[in-house]
């Protein structure tokens, strides 16, 4: 009796020190989880909506629903993803709002960094918005299609042959466009360059 007297004794005094710590580790998890950005914290996620994008400086600013913009930093590999389809920063538009993963390893020590961005309500929708920036027309014949991805490859005159991406928004048109091309089609785009090989599609024409 008095050994399972004192293994219960044992047992509970082990039960409260693991509720003790359990709420030790509770309070701290969400001292940290419900800390906010700029703040000193160590929050793991912001959500907002775009405010800017600079893309000299690789930053992109979001408002959140306090009215705070927090600035992160990006790169090369961070990723949109939007409807399972992921896409370039460049295609984030003014008024998105969208969640971004807060990780570290950035080559820019200064400020936030984002490997991720969750695209939760585009702000056009199904449009595509105004033909903006450094946009080019291509024409040439159709070669390979990947429907999958929103992706073709496009035989130039002028470029060679090149990728073309569908936007994450593209416009109806433009999406039922892609639906039905075949390869052999000769087609005439918008596009925006974003390196020697790939362009992402503003619309046909």
């Amino acid at each position: 009796m008095r050994r399972i007297s004192n293994a219960v004794r044992g047992g509970l005094a082990s039960i409260g020190l693991f509720v003790a710590m359990g709420c030790s580790s509770t309070g701290g998890l969400g001292g940290v989880l419900g800390s906010v950005l700029g703040g000193g914290g160590g929050a793991s996620q912001v959500s907002g909506t775009v405010q800017q994008i600079n893309t000299r400086n690789q930053q992109i600013g979001i408002q959140q629903s306090n009215g705070q913009t927090v600035t992160l930093t990006y790169d090369n590999n961070t990723q949109v993803v939007y409807q399972n389809r992921n896409y370039q920063v460049s295609s984030l538009e003014y008024g998105d709002r969208v969640t971004a993963r807060i990780t570290n390893g950035s080559g820019n020590n200064s400020g936030y960094y984002t490997d991720l961005i969750q695209v939760d309500q585009s702000v056009t929708g199904s449009g595509a918005g105004s033909v903006s920036g450094n946009v080019q027309s291509f024409e040439g014949t159709v070669r390979n299609i990947d429907r999958t991805n929103g992706l073709f490859s496009l035989e130039s005159r002028n470029f060679g042959t090149v990728t073309v991406s569908l936007p994450y928004n593209p416009r109806q048109g433009d999406l039922n466009r892609f639906q039905s091309l075949r390869s052999g089609d000769y087609v005439r785009i918008y596009g925006i360059p974003l390196n020697n090989s790939r362009v992402e599609l503003r619309e046909f024409y």
